[in-house]
């Protein structure tokens, strides 16, 4: 598990060292409202960014929170305690939230309703799990063969994204925000060899989101479960094979310990945005100070989920090799291949027969091919260099 120690290692003070110094100045007198602004979104201007200081009514608030991770869980259910923790620290007390796992106050794929109703004020999860009240959802949290973790945090807030993002919830009285990002994730834990795509015919596969719209496609079989029932469902036959995050979870699930074969690349998922989502009249009613500091310590969470999980899972990997008796391995070109094919024509199906899907990708793919641009000749370059 890894130590909440680090949660003081972020946003130091050289992080701004390509400031200008006027530009500094500036920027630091705007204080800590404007802050808070600035993580929700780059080019958002709202009043609270001139209202002055935040006055402190006194009054204290006390939140739920409910998760679709199972409690105790290393990173996620880790890192929203922390997120309590912060937000506790930063009020000085005026606000608490009590973090629930899946299951422990209500099951964990009803954590969207009950804030959406205002049975709980906020929560935790991934948009693709609410695709069945809304397909736009599932944008906001990865696509196939779509954007690493850092373009989805350019795209999400200062591409645009985080405003489509709360268009999208609008109708449901939730407000979201990035909070976590598991990186590009691996394929997942199979007990059968994928040597072409007709392997994946009659599969039957633990695998939310677009991803699952594509195994089906491919002749396969997806399964929507909570995390804490995929181990026994693999184990027992239910499910024939499972992605679930990368190899520093992989390992404490034990999935090494009941699967064959364990592929890369995460092409389902290869950069996954987790939320935090709040009930919006409950977030209205707090002062303009604590709402900052909600959007603040989901932007310091989105940091610190997506550190924890590269440095752990290059750790986890090494473990799995060393210590499992599987296989690791890469999926084979022409696999990889047709299942973009097959992404393509996923998408372009649902975005036709649904106008805010429609609106969210073409805001999506416009920016992936800008950055595409940059990426060629930044990081790609790069490590085509090692």
């Amino acid at each position: 598990m890894g130590s909440t120690t680090r949660k003081n290692t972020f946003m130091k003070d050289n992080e701004r060292s390509s400031i200008s110094r006027s530009k500094f100045l500036r920027a630091s007198a705007i204080g800590a409202v404007g802050v808070g602004l600035a993580l929700n979104s780059c080019s958002r201007t709202t009043d609270e960014s001139n209202s002055g200081p935040a006055v402190n009514t006194g009054k204290k608030f006390r939140w739920n929170m409910v998760t679709t991770w199972p409690p105790n869980l290393p990173v996620l259910a880790e890192g929203l305690k922390m997120f309590a923790q912060w937000v506790d620290n930063m009020s000085a007390g005026q606000l608490k939230i009590k973090v629930y796992g899946g299951g422990e106050l209500i099951p964990a794929l009803e954590a969207f309703d009950a804030v959406s109703s205002g049975t709980a004020e906020i929560g935790s999860g991934a948009s693709y799990y609410w695709a069945g009240k809304a397909a736009a959802t599932q944008f906001f949290a990865s696509i196939p063969f779509g954007l690493n973790a850092q373009q989805m945090n350019a795209w999400l807030y200062c591409g645009g994204g985080i405003e489509l993002w709360e268009e999208v919830y609008a109708p449901f009285n939730v407000i979201p925000m990035p909070g976590g990002n598991t990186g590009v994730q691996m394929g997942g834990w199979f007990n059968r060899k994928i040597n072409s795509i007709h392997d994946l015919k009659g599969l039957k596969m633990r695998i939310p989101g677009l991803g699952g719209k594509v195994l089906v496609r491919a002749g396969g079989t997806a399964v929507l479960s909570a995390g804490s029932e995929i181990y026994t469902n693999l184990e027992r036959g239910v499910i024939d094979a499972t992605e679930w995050i990368g190899p520093y979870h992989d390992y404490l699930m034990g999935f090494h310990q009941i699967a064959d074969y364990y592929y890369y690349p995460g092409w389902h998922e290869p950069g996954t945005t987790l939320e935090i989502f709040v009930n919006k009249h409950k977030f209205e009613q707090l002062p303009k100070h604590l709402q900052v500091i909600v959007k603040t310590a989901a932007a310091r969470l989105n940091i610190w989920m997506l550190s924890e999980f590269e440095a752990q899972n290059a750790e986890y990997l090494q473990k799995i090799r060393n210590e499992a008796d599987v296989e690791v391995l890469s999926f084979p070109d022409d696999v990889i291949a047709e299942l973009r094919t097959i992404s393509k024509e996923v998408i372009d199906e649902l975005v036709e027969g649904d106008a805010m899907s429609r609106k969210v990708y073409e805001s999506l793919s416009s920016f992936q091919k800008k950055i595409g641009g940059w990426a060629a000749v930044s990081e790609k370059k790069f490590y085509s260099a090692l």
